[in-house]
């Protein structure tokens, strides 16, 4: 591993909580936060079992752990719960008239909904899927826009004991194809369409598209995005319905399904090295009770609170932070449709204004992007409602923590800087807003029950290296869907199998904070979307000129990753109109949030002496920094001819 300058990491200031806030956090003392730790560290059963009582359970467990098949590891054996029935059921008889959910579409229309009413809501989409033939351990793959419905959709699954397999709404076709054949999926549940930046999305149109040959596909449920027809759509008879008409008549009570704490929840498909995407699978039990308890303590919900995570619910920070967390902790949670600049760069903090949010957790690419448009959108909005600011997706730099710590949160709000990944579950390495002393670029001290190390390749501890974790902790991944053995390889096929291997790097600092410095592996992190490169590649090799192809990522301003494409095609080939034709491809096959911001046409590409691509020397070239060690080359004649295509192109 490649020394860095850590001085771009560590920046000798520090921000302690808000006396104001530190007076009513939920944890109150930086020494309360440290007996707690302790305990989840060297009692684990006990501390998890506190917690877990503080959830519903129709039946309780015979033991916290089962550790006997490692890392194939249980949480709760044999208890009985349901994830919907702790996000609804269990707030009603007290809380039924407190709002759930606030929504804002795009276009402007806005509705809101009691935890009574969600209940309903979900009770009667359970009751529909019901009746169309849907059952427990059946696979559901949701397609919608950031709508009220999804989230009914995502609970009513759990309700019944269906897998949802959530996919993000800017995936095309053939991306969704591959992640409904791979789960064997029965249904399709999607939207007549959505509003993205003042355009309609034909969302039907695309399921269409990607469910032709999949034979597993036996009913696509269409939910429609207003009351009123959006999009004119093509259903197939017995194939497709309108949920608004199968679901008219449909009772809106339903008991929950009684899950095995070790039951399948969901799955969610995350890039992989390979190229095919990796179905990580997460169970019941474990998962509710890490998001229950790392959105009560790090976003220190509060009854009064209105809760904005901007994160699309295809992605792993939409199901925990978006639905079940803020759900299980009886939140009130905004929910917005829409592109942060349609139809103004402004339209963040107008929401802001007008709905009285207090926590906000967005990503540092949507931070980065609100500095370059200028202080102004802000300081003509009221923020003052604003009380706890949160980052996640990437790290963030601390010149981005500092603009918004100064300008968003107007020197009063504690930043938490979450470190976590869709493999987790829930957020790992976290300041706690009431006692963390914050500093700009580190994700700080690890969450209750997570043991962080920071190891060499050798696995030696330091303070420098790649990210492990010691221990097993109740939200962590149950496996890869249909591939146990790319599960045990790929997470703990390293180190002699003693550590879950996160593909970060990580430094820490005298006083043990953790700076995380990104992705190791051959995984780029574009605006928060984690993308293989290996899957790019695929792609742009589909392409008949295209001999061979590597991609990169390197640092962007922005998106915090851009991608830059070098390409071999074959001689004669006209490299300028090509551009526009790979990036055509790149995103009908993948989607537009993939598309290369840079392809450099090249004669050879760096190989070791065994054929293997020095990525590593391709990102020197792309961030102009000097060369690495270059003695393994079978030709170390090539690179100054892709350094100078690099510099003409």
């Amino acid at each position: 591993m490649e020394e860095i300058n850590r001085d771009s990491f560590i920046r000798n200031v520090s921000f302690p909580p808000p006396e104001g806030f530190k007076q009513r956090a939920n944890i109150k003392s930086f020494e309360e936060y440290q007996s707690l730790y302790r305990e989840s560290i060297q009692s684990p059963e006990t501390f998890w079992s506190k917690i877990a009582d503080e959830l519903h359970w129709f039946s309780p467990w015979t033991s916290v752990l089962d550790e006997s098949d490692p890392p194939f590891y249980k949480w709760f054996l044999n208890a009985k719960t349901n994830i919907a029935y702790n996000c609804l059921d269990r707030h009603l008889e007290d809380h039924e008239n407190k709002t759930a959910i606030m929504f804002e579409g795009e276009l402007g229309d806005t509705c809101s909904w009691t935890y009574m009413q969600v209940f309903q809501e979900t009770c009667k989409f359970a009751n529909t899927l019901l009746s169309l033939g849907l059952r427990k351990g059946d696979r559901v793959a949701i397609y919608m826009p950031l709508v009220p419905e999804a989230v009914f959709a995502m609970l009513a699954c759990a309700r019944i004991g269906a897998v949802h397999n959530v996919i993000f709404g800017g995936f095309a076709a053939e991306s969704i194809r591959s992640r409904i054949l791979d789960s064997t999926a029965k249904m399709v549940i999607t939207s007549d369409g959505g509003y993205r930046r003042g355009k309609v999305l034909h969302l039907k149109d695309i399921v269409d598209e990607a469910v032709h040959g999949c034979d597993c596909v036996e009913k696509v449920l269409v939910v429609r995005r207003s009351q009123t027809e959006l999009l004119p759509c093509q259903m197939t008879e017995g194939r497709d319905f309108w949920y608004h008409e199968v679901s008219s008549n449909k009772s809106s009570s339903h008991e929950a399904e009684r899950m095995d704490s070790e039951d399948l929840l969901f799955m969610l498909y995350t890039s992989g090295t390979t190229g095919k995407p990796k179905g990580i699978v997460h169970s019941t039990a474990g998962y509710m009770i890490g998001t229950y308890l790392t959105t009560k303590y790090i976003f220190d919900i509060h009854d009064e609170d209105v809760y904005w995570c901007t994160a699309d619910i295809g992605w792993i920070t939409g199901h925990s932070y978006v639905v079940y967390g803020p759900m299980l902790n009886r939140a009130t949670i905004f929910i917005y449709e829409g592109a942060p600049n349609y139809p103004n760069e402004g339209r963040f903090w107008e929401l802001i204004e007008k709905h009285k949010v207090s926590v906000f957790y967005t990503a540092p690419t949507a931070i980065r992007t609100f500095m370059r448009w200028g202080d102004d959108w802000l300081t003509r909005r009221d923020l003052s409602s604003l009380r706890l600011l949160g980052s996640v997706g990437e790290p963030i730099n601390p010149e981005a923590w500092m603009w918004y710590h100064n300008v968003v949160g107007q020197q009063k709000c504690p930043i938490v800087d979450t470190w976590w990944q869709t493999e987790t579950g829930a957020i790992m390495i976290s300041p706690l807003p009431g006692v963390t002393t914050c500093k700009p670029g580190t994700a700080t001290l690890p969450f209750f029950g997570v043991d962080p190390v920071i190891l060499t390749e050798e696995g030696e501890e330091t303070d420098y290296g790649w990210l492990a974790i010691r221990k097993p902790w109740p939200s962590m991944l149950r496996g890869i869907y249909g591939n146990p053995e790319r599960f045990k390889q790929g997470y703990f096929g390293h180190w002699e199998g003693k550590y879950y291997y996160t593909s970060d790097g990580a430094m820490k600092d005298s006083e043990g904070y953790y700076y995380i410095i990104g992705r190791l592996d051959d995984i780029v992190n574009v605006s928060g979307h984690r993308i293989s490169t290996a899957e790019l590649e695929g792609v742009l090799i589909e392409d008949p000129v295209v001999v061979e192809a590597a991609v990169i990522g390197v640092h962007h301003e922005i998106k915090g990753q851009g991608l830059v494409g070098f390409l071999i095609i074959k001689e004669g080939s006209d490299g300028q109109s090509l551009v526009q034709r790979l990036n055509e491809l790149v995103g009908n096959k993948i989607g537009r949030f993939s598309l290369l911001d840079k392809i450099v046409f090249v004669p050879e590409l760096p190989k070791t002496r065994s054929g293997k691509i020095m990525r590593r020397l391709l990102r020197d070239i792309a961030e102009k920094r000097e060369l690495g060690n270059i003695t393994t080359l079978a030709d170390p004649n090539v690179i100054e001819a892709i350094a100078k295509q690099f510099k003409d192109s």
